[in-house]
């Protein structure tokens, strides 16, 4: 008996039809994992501890940049920030309302950066530690932490879940990379019940320092977090001078009053280091 044979193109189709079947649905992104909220709840994350190591080891400065004792909190607090990175990685997230759960993730990376950071001190810049191989500066890549058993990287953090999920520019205030142009590292944990006043206080101190924002004679120079992130600030180089606006104080306000363009962009990556 003789089976007859198909033309080549229907016998490639036919494969790529049976490939196609057996292929799983597209794998949830991150942000999908971890939509799910709880509006009623009322379970809330002790940040306690961590707030009790920012109070110890994050100086304000004159300047109005918070400076990290890295030394002090090497000897004296590492030990402690791991016990609370690992008692923040048994929460079972989807049980806590939204603010519980952006001050749940903004705390970890704030706490997480902090204890990589530890992890290679001395170093001048976060960009010297590479976790994901020689040609990757920084350490944002690499499965740091694990919440809810999905294992987690800084990147996956801000840019896979706060991000996404609120769609906010007030993120890019609230998470810190340990850098001296990155804004503040806040002197207390984000908590669910201050969290709207601590997104305002750390965008208006952020605009109105020199980090943010540099006006003078017409011209204006921002912080590259601007530029990284502009689409997170509005469509257009308009939107973004309308956002700064909105939180810059009088002096500031009138340096940039008719400022419709913007000069350039700038970012300070040293380590945001007492010494």
């Amino acid at each position: 008996m003789t089976i007859p044979t198909l033309p080549a193109r229907w016998l490639a189709l036919s494969l790529l039809l049976v490939l196609a079947l057996a292929m799983p649905a597209s794998a949830e992104t991150l942000g999908q994992k971890f939509a799910q909220a709880d509006p009623a709840s009322t379970v809330a994350i002790d940040h306690s501890a961590w707030e009790k190591l920012l109070q110890s080891y994050v100086v304000a400065g004159d300047d109005g940049l918070n400076r990290v004792d890295y030394a002090g909190f090497k000897k004296n607090g590492a030990s402690a920030l791991k016990r609370y990175l690992a008692s923040l990685q048994q929460a079972d997230v989807a049980r806590l309302n939204r603010d519980e759960q952006f001050a749940f993730w903004a705390n970890l990376y704030n706490a997480k950066t902090v204890d990589i950071i530890l992890d290679h001190y001395p170093v001048a810049s976060i960009k010297d530690i590479r976790l994901s191989g020689f040609l990757y500066a920084g350490p944002w890549d690499k499965k740091v932490v694990t919440v809810n058993r999905v294992p987690l990287s800084l990147n996956d953090i801000e840019h896979e879940i706060l991000r996404p999920l609120w769609r906010d520019p007030r993120v890019h205030y609230a998470v810190n990379c340990a850098s001296i142009g990155c804004p503040n590292l806040p002197r207390e944990a984000f908590k669910a019940a201050s969290l709207e006043a601590m997104l305002e206080g750390a965008a208006r101190k952020y605009i109105n320092s020199p980090r943010g924002v540099r006006a003078s004679g017409g011209k204006v120079v921002l912080s590259k977090v601007y530029s990284w992130f502009a689409e997170d600030f509005g469509s257009s180089t308009s939107d973004i001078l309308t956002h700064i606006r909105r939180y810059a104080e009088p002096e500031l306000a009138t340096r940039i009053e008719k400022v419709t363009s913007v000069t350039g962009f700038a970012y300070d990556w040293g380590l945001n280091d007492t010494k």
